[in-house]
């Protein structure tokens, strides 16, 4: 993962996308999350994202931090994802 503290180096001084430093010089604050999906853990944090993007601003990376499923008829009928939000505070 690419939170505070992370030992990754990339492109643009340590962000992995190469937009510069994302997190230098920041304080950020932590919040957890829970969704669902019917297609995938992928599509649970892809939606987890986009629907925190609607409210919280300044969000840098995120971390699962619990994964689960629901199971009907034999096989797998829901993913569940709990993240960890980073964003940073405003100035």
């Amino acid at each position: 993962m690419f939170g505070p503290g992370s030992k990754r180096h990339g492109p643009a001084g340590g962000n992995p996308h190469g937009k510069g430093m994302l997190m230098s010089g920041k304080v950020f604050k932590k919040t957890e999350i829970t969704r669902t999906s019917t297609v995938s853990s992928d599509d649970a944090i892809q939606n987890a994202i986009a629907r925190a993007n609607r409210t919280v601003r300044n969000m840098r990376w995120f971390e699962v931090v619990e994964q689960r499923g629901a199971i009907g008829e034999g096989e797998v009928a829901e993913w569940q994802v709990t993240l960890k939000i980073g964003f940073a505070l405003e100035d």
